[in-house]
């Protein structure tokens, strides 16, 4: 390579760098992950004190999942390995203890496990609390509901992430389908909803012949709190359409809008992840601010999987000279 040509190749990486995502020919594919990564879905991963990783995901009482070094997996029991009895009037009878959406935080020197119980399809939901000081399987606490509908409600209990504030204000954003992702304030001494600020907020939502929408992870970065939601269809092996998108607002309360300007609650969102080549349905993404970046995780589906389930997928992310995320 003759040396005048490296000023305007550096300069060609620095502009593929700093380009939204969405306009990328092709994302990239799923870091280099081993071990016990399949049948992985909706993950939620943290750093514990020891510096090793926790890894929870979706499945009969929730699975807990450890590595050492971000890369390699091993399965070590659940939350619940008694079952959980008092999410039964929510789950499928023919799934009994199939609990969703693991999120998982630290606060108060405790970990604080929000997750839900629910049915495809079902607006009889409810998404719990649970405490634990190890995070280990077993070693948690139920503190019941913190937030439950029924078919009464337009929209649904599940998907929850919390987010903590600067001022040390606790949010719970949740969400699926019908009127789309909202926001209630929670009580800091209890981690359940707030008696003082009862509002609902609506923060995001389809608009068109679709409310296919879910799984929001409230992030901040800079002077901004971003939204990343997941669209479409999830869990349907190679045939998921699952995709990421985001959009971001200064305020923890919205309104969030997308690159283009166009709001969230109005359908807005920027793409920044979805299928390519052998990878189907990317979605339900949690973000860890790691040491060396913040890190994405989430699941997808593999063309060359068997069985056709759901994978670990971890990348990291980047921010664009707009600060906008890309995914790499």
């Amino acid at each position: 390579m003759k040396l005048r040509r490296l000023p305007a190749l550096i300069a060609v990486a620095a502009a593929l760098l700093s380009a939204p995502s969405a306009q990328a020919a092709e994302y990239p594919n799923p870091g280099y992950v081993t071990g016990d990564i399949e049948a992985v879905h909706d993950p939620a991963m943290i750093r514990a004190a020891d510096g090793s990783y926790l890894l929870y995901s979706t499945d009969q009482y929730l699975q807990i999942r450890r590595s050492t070094d971000r890369i390699h997996f091993t399965k070590i029991g659940s939350v619940w390995p008694d079952g959980a009895p008092w999410t039964a009037p929510f789950t499928d009878p023919a799934k009994p203890g199939y609990l969703w959406a693991p999120d998982i935080s630290f606060h108060n020197g405790k970990y604080y496990l929000y997750y839900a119980a629910s049915s495809l399809g079902s607006r009889n939901s409810a998404i719990f609390l649970a405490t634990s000081t190890t995070g280990l399987p077993g070693s948690w606490t139920n503190h019941g509901i913190v937030v439950q509908t029924s078919t009464s409600n337009d929209y649904n209990a599940i998907d929850p992430n919390l987010f903590v504030d600067a001022s040390g204000r606790w949010w719970l954003s949740f969400g699926s389908w019908w009127t789309g992702i909202k926001m209630i304030r929670l009580d800091p001494a209890t981690g359940k909803r707030s008696t003082t600020d009862t509002a609902l907020r609506s923060i995001a939502r389809r608009t068109g012949s679709t409310s296919a929408e879910e799984a929001p992870f409230v992030v901040q970065h800079g002077g901004y709190f971003y939204l990343f939601v997941s669209w479409d269809l999830c869990c349907q092996g190679t045939k998921s359409t699952y995709r990421v998108m985001v959009g971001r607002s200064t305020s923890i309360t919205g309104p969030y809008t997308d690159r283009n300007g166009v709001r969230m609650t109005d359908g807005g969102g920027t793409q920044i992840l979805a299928s390519h080549g052998d990878v189907h349905g990317p979605g339900h993404v949690a973000v860890l601010h790691d040491s060396d970046a913040d890190v994405l995780v989430y699941h997808y589906y593999y063309s060359d999987a068997t069985p056709l389930t759901g994978k670990l997928g971890i990348n990291l992310i980047g921010y664009d000279s707009a600060g906008w995320p890309y995914v790499y």
